[in-house]
């Protein structure tokens, strides 16, 4: 097999036509009215999981602080945001910000959805193996970081102050933030933790592991370090395909993971901080353009898929009119 350039198709005028007005950020409103640029968004687990890097250099020429959001949870788009986007932006993080309810957490520990909103103290100090993972994992790139529990109605005040002290033992700061109830004026705490963190620590930002390492290894350090597997299992054709990728120029790329968001590990079902266990690598892909090689571990899909009743089936328009099932 060989190679085929964008270029050959002989189509690059048209797709830089659709392009032309695209690639600019979109700016929207809040519903408190302020500024946000919203600009490509990606998921996490299939692809890197970030806003362009036109709309973050946007959003700094205009703003003293600038918020990204990075998909999923810290193994996803936060490993990805540093290693993929700030190393091709030239930008580093001052702080990271790791959101957790005490729900998911319980969830961690082993409770079912539909039991969530009852106190379970067991299972919270057994999810938090899960949250301890991450925060480990952003240390480990030498950026502050804040854990903002992002507090729901369901949550008891016993089940809250135990996440905080569990937080401040691994010496994270913690805060508590009411925006899924109050808006922004519920995470008022958080922002201003934020801004002392940014203004009065010194992040010490380094990537997880240097372009020059060859893209199996990469591969192997992401799994070892940031899903905590013993080692990786590749298929026949994952490396052989790496060994092409490489000899054709490509083995200085960054390596973006294509697998479920539900775990750590591969394992959607996996849940809490699985650990020693061989993470397997299927099948990995060029995108040359991009900047990466993604590699698929699991059963993941990289085409996401509608659920059984798509919104689209509920929405309508009246004779007024007006439209009815966006929400």
């Amino acid at each position: 097999k060989q190679m085929v350039k964008f270029a050959e198709l002989n189509c690059t005028g048209a797709v830089a036509a659709l392009l032309k007005d695209a690639i600019r950020p979109n700016l929207v409103q809040t519903l408190e009215k302020t500024p946000a640029f919203v600009h490509g968004g990606p998921f996490a687990n299939i692809a890197h999981g970030c806003n362009s890097v036109n709309a973050t250099f946007c959003a700094k020429s205009l703003a003293d602080f600038v918020i990204t959001e990075a998909g999923f949870a810290a193994d996803l788009g936060a490993e990805k945001f540093m290693d993929i986007k700030c190393r091709y932006a030239g930008i580093e993080p001052s702080c990271v910000v790791i959101v957790a309810t005490i729900r998911a957490l319980k969830m961690h520990g082993g409770v079912k959805k539909t039991d969530l909103a009852n106190p379970n103290i067991d299972a919270l100090k057994q999810g938090f193996e899960n949250l301890k993972v991450h925060i480990q994992n952003i240390k480990n790139f030498g950026v502050p970081v804040v854990v903002a529990v992002n507090k729901f109605i369901t949550d008891t005040d016993e089940e809250t102050s135990l996440l905080v002290d569990m937080c401040k033992e691994l010496g994270s700061k913690v805060c508590i933030t009411e925006g899924w109830e109050k808006g922004g004026q519920g995470a008022e705490e958080l922002a201003k933790e934020v801004a002392n963190i940014v203004e009065n620590e010194k992040a010490n930002f380094q990537f997880l592991y240097p372009l020059e390492m060859p893209l199996k290894e990469k591969i192997e350090t992401l799994a070892t370090k940031i899903y905590r597997a013993s080692h990786v299992e590749f298929s026949s054709t994952a490396l052989k395909k790496l060994d092409s990728f490489t000899k054709a120029g490509y083995g200085n790329l960054t390596i973006c993971m294509a697998k479920t968001q539900n775990s750590i590990s591969h394992d959607k079902n996996l849940i809490g901080a699985p650990s020693g266990y061989a993470f397997p690598v299927r099948d990995v892909q060029l995108y040359a353009g991009a900047g990466f090689v993604v590699a698929l571990s699991g059963d993941i899909m990289t085409m996401p898929g509608l659920p059984k009743v798509p919104a689209a089936c509920n929405i309508d328009v009246d004779e007024n009119g007006v439209i009815s099932g966006l929400f």
